[in-house]
């Protein structure tokens, strides 16, 4: 479990490429300091440290991650935002975040206004879990949605980024149509899939009463 708090931005110094899986190595000041097995979050998703060096640490991308993420898009010298576990004893500095990436979205553009960033961003078909005042993790950041509209089957939407975060994560690096990875609020996800049981459990109960109704009596 991650918070969205960006610790470092790590840099890609080798890729070795399947058909559709990646090992990747990454050098970072606190490689040094990781067990093998441990889990740090790239870019937002959650990787497992297979291999490690004195400055550098490896991690295996598999088939689903290479589909749900832009992992598959970086390249040797590309910027990572790095995250490890957080502790049991530590501060919560941004929102629960899994490191389980749910789609990629595309970077639009960004404007300054007053000392914020306003990046704007879209993703595809999905409107449920974009909610304004609400938290997304954008390449393993915890964000707060400023504000959302839907057209054209797309979800666009936009966050504040204050100068720290700007500055000190890799989305300051971002040109137009760049993808991101997106997590949405798991607390959202959860509830709503509990709603969607509640109600297919409604509907088959409602099913089977009609059924009996029909049903002929027998004595």
């Amino acid at each position: 479990m991650f918070t969205g708090i960006v610790e470092e931005i790590g840099e890609i110094v080798s890729i070795e490429r399947g058909a559709s899986s990646l090992k990747i190595g990454v050098k970072c000041a606190f490689a040094g300091e990781l067990s093998l097995g441990e889990s740090v979050a790239v870019n937002g998703a959650c990787m497992t440290a297979c291999a490690l060096g004195e400055k550098s640490f490896f991690f295996d991308v598999t088939p689903e991650s290479f589909r749900r993420t832009s992992l598959k898009d970086l390249r040797e010298g590309s910027g990572v935002n790095l995250e490890r576990a957080m502790k049991a004893d530590g501060r919560f500095g941004g929102h629960l975040v899994s490191g389980h990436i749910d789609t990629t979205g595309v970077f639009l553009g960004a404007q300054i206004e007053g000392n914020a960033m306003n990046a704007h961003f879209f993703v595809d078909g999905i409107a449920a879990y974009i909610v304004e005042k609400g938290s997304v993790a954008l390449d393993g950041v915890s964000l707060t949605i400023a504000s959302v509209r839907h057209e054209n089957g797309k979800t666009h939407f936009s966050v504040a980024l204050i100068p720290h975060t700007w500055e000190n994560t890799t989305l300051c690096k971002k040109r137009s149509g760049d993808t991101v990875n997106v997590e949405f609020d798991i607390i959202g996800k959860y509830v709503e899939s509990i709603l969607l049981k509640n109600q297919q459990k409604n509907e088959s109960s409602q099913d089977f009463s009609a059924i009996m109704e029909n049903f002929p009596n027998f004595h």
